[in-house]
């Protein structure tokens, strides 16, 4: 990426972060009152994620598990997770936890569009060709997000959660992002972002869509066995 194309995505990033968390705000608070009434725990989780280069920060989600739901299980999280708390169910199926992490883009931790950003265990186990994936910005969205968008319904029902994500999901969410890194451009992101919105609203197409700018073969990034 070039610096003109480093700027305007950084500028992009500040535009539309800014601007949707003005827009949000009223469901933001909404969010808020549900999730304190439900148990009175905090409403905000921060979780430490491998940012940029390898530096950590805190990850802002919405809180959808219960408190202290890390010292009961693993990172991955079905559909089915007995940690998931009603109201967290509802904000995971809509993808509205992840609202906070606008402000991470604001102040430049994250991207809107780039590799989901991982836990440093996990950031652990790249081999040095995966190490690429830390020379972005993580995002709240890419092609990954995208193509699995349904993961908690491809964990549920796995007695070892963790391990079905590391089978069935983490390979092609490693290719796709070392796709993107070395394809990445302000068309691609803004093609992500719409593709993004498309997959939330339910639309049909998208895997069709999806399949004419990604890359790679969508058939061996989601084997047939985890097809729905």
């Amino acid at each position: 990426m070039t610096a003109r194309h480093e700027f305007g995505k950084r500028l992009m990033d500040i535009a539309v972060s800014a601007v949707a968390l003005t827009a949000a705000s009223p469901v933001a608070a909404f969010v808020a009152w549900r999730i304190k009434r439900e148990d009175g725990g905090p409403v905000l989780y921060r979780g430490t994620r491998v940012g940029r280069y390898g530096q950590p920060f805190a990850m802002l989600k919405f809180r959808s598990m219960v408190v202290d739901a890390a010292k009961l299980g693993g990172p991955s999280t079905a559909d089915d997770d007995p940690r998931l708390t009603r109201t967290g169910q509802f904000l995971r199926r809509w993808k509205l936890d992840e609202l906070p992490q606008l402000v991470n883009v604001l102040v430049g931790d994250m991207s809107l569009v780039g590799p989901r950003p991982q836990v440093a265990s996990d950031v652990q186990r790249y081999s040095a060709d995966e190490m690429r994936l830390l020379d972005v910005r993580p995002g709240i969205t890419d092609w990954a997000s995208i193509v699995f968008h349904d993961e908690g319904t491809i964990l549920a029902g796995h007695e070892d959660v963790d391990l079905a994500y590391d089978e069935l999901i983490r390979p092609g969410k490693i290719a796709l992002g070392l796709a993107y890194v070395e394809r990445r451009n302000l068309r691609t992101d803004l093609e992500i972002l719409g593709l993004t919105a498309l997959a939330l609203l339910g639309y049909r197409r998208t895997p069709e869509l999806l399949q004419r700018v990604v890359p790679l073969d969508l058939a061996d990034v989601r084997p047939a066995n985890v097809r729905r």
